[in-house]
């Protein structure tokens, strides 16, 4: 595959919010913030691609299709119809109450393709950040990902999330296997072929590896696979009794994970190749579902010590624990996000599983979803933004994501058979 190549057009101060009364402050960028629950959403306008040789017109209508879906999945843009402007890129957008609008042109030949991709203000018409890129046909999907990511940073100051992957477990009626794929559901990858169990995939903190727990042996077994072309996978534990839930910390530098050796399922501290370094918990109950703060001093976890799985706080310094949920008959499956002092986790509320967010130390918990389905197995994405999930209703599950400010709640994708354990990566 060949590489993808970049140059960067000049980039002017952009101002998102309402300008402050303070003109001398005008030329300031100042970034919208998204975690606001009444936050407007940006208007947006994204005419088809035009062709500079003349030909493959579905084309320019195919990439500006990925830009618009890419855009509108990071939850703060809305997308104007083309229908509603004629798809026409020399609109009055300023007339139309647009904010942004995305224009662009790209040449083909063969399996060649190259881009050039610009971010206008509307009202303005002056340019925010202008991209292009070469690559392949194969490769638009990356191509249109990255500028996205750009668009966003321009935006709110922190990289979007349209390059990011989402590692989940899909049950096809006979097995459970490790899969991958990019946000808009166009590049499945299956991870594993075990023809069995598999469970909790874990990316590294590179993204170049999937851990995952598998039974194709008949004991559950810690498994990396090589993401990258090797595809090289590796058992680096197989203790008799639960191998599981390996949570990387913020360095990558180390790794916890469940482990039911000694009889009891515990936390383990070990280096990410397998190698026990210290046991955090002992004798007290089910210890599982480890997951780091950001700045790797603390862990939050679930225990059953008290009777009903709860969610705890260790502190790594002193491997001091504290419990943090009250709420329902238990509560399970904790998240940090990876950006701030924040967890979700699933709590049984009147027998539904609804997702809840808690500050440690600061107050009460706060519930993010109110619906009559299960909400299980939450995760950040690395933006800290959005939490993704398995929605459960009957027997078959869905993958979800819901911002953290309880809006822009949708299924993400429409796979066949029963997806659940989804991972984002960093």
């Amino acid at each position: 595959m060949s590489q993808i190549r970049r140059a960067v057009l000049p980039l002017f101060l952009l101002t998102v919010i309402l300008l402050t009364a303070c003109r001398a402050m005008a030329d300031e960028r100042v970034y919208l913030d998204i975690s606001s629950s009444d936050t407007r959403k940006i208007q947006f306008a994204v005419p088809d691609l035009a062709s500079k040789s003349g030909g493959r017109p579905q084309l320019g209508r195919d990439l500006a299709d990925i830009i618009g879906k890419a855009l509108v999945f990071h939850g703060i843009i809305s997308l104007m119809p083309s229908s509603d402007y004629g798809n026409n890129p020399d609109s009055d957008w300023k007339k139309l109450g647009l904010d942004y609008v995305v224009l662009g042109n790209y040449s083909s030949s063969g399996q060649s393709l190259s881009l050039e991709l610009r971010l206008l203000e509307a009202a303005s018409g002056d340019l925010v950040t202008g991209k292009t890129y070469t690559g392949t046909v194969s490769q638009r999907h990356k191509m249109l990902y990255k500028f996205c990511d750009e668009v966003i940073l321009a935006l709110t100051g922190k990289p979007g999330i349209a390059s990011t992957k989402i590692a989940y477990v899909s049950f096809d009626g006979r097995a459970k296997e490790a899969y991958t794929t990019d946000i808009l559901g166009s590049a499945q990858r299956r991870v594993t072929r075990h023809q069995n169990l598999v469970v909790s995939p874990r990316f590294s903190r590179d993204g170049n590896y999937l851990a995952y727990s598998s039974y194709h042996t008949g004991n559950q077994n810690l498994y990396i696979t090589d993401l990258r072309q090797s595809a090289t996978t590796t058992r680096i534990m197989g203790f008799k009794g639960l191998n599981y839930g390996p949570a990387y910390s913020p360095d990558g530098r180390s790794m916890i994970v469940t482990l039911s050796k000694d009889g009891n399922p515990d936390l383990y501290l070990c280096a990410p190749q397998g190698k026990i370094i210290e046991r955090l918990t002992q004798g007290q109950g089910i210890n599982t579902s480890a997951s780091w703060s950001p700045d790797g001093t603390r862990i939050a976890f679930v225990s059953d010590r008290t009777g009903k799985p709860q969610v705890y706080v260790m502190d790594m310094r002193t491997r001091q624990a504290q419990r943090v949920s009250f709420e329902g008959n238990e509560n399970a499956e904790p998240a940090w996000s990876p950006t701030e002092d924040l967890i979700v986790y699933s709590s049984l509320v009147g027998g539904v599983y609804q997702l809840f967010l808690v500050r440690p130390g600061q107050g009460d918990s706060i519930q993010l979803t109110d619906d009559l389905s299960h909400h299980e197995t939450p995760n950040w994405s690395p933006d800290g933004n959005q939490i993704v999930y398995a929605r459960r209703g009957g027997r078959s599950h869905q993958l979800c994501a819901i911002l953290k400010n309880g809006t822009f709640n949708r299924q993400l994708f429409n796979f066949s058979g029963d997806q659940t354990y989804p991972q984002w990566s960093r």
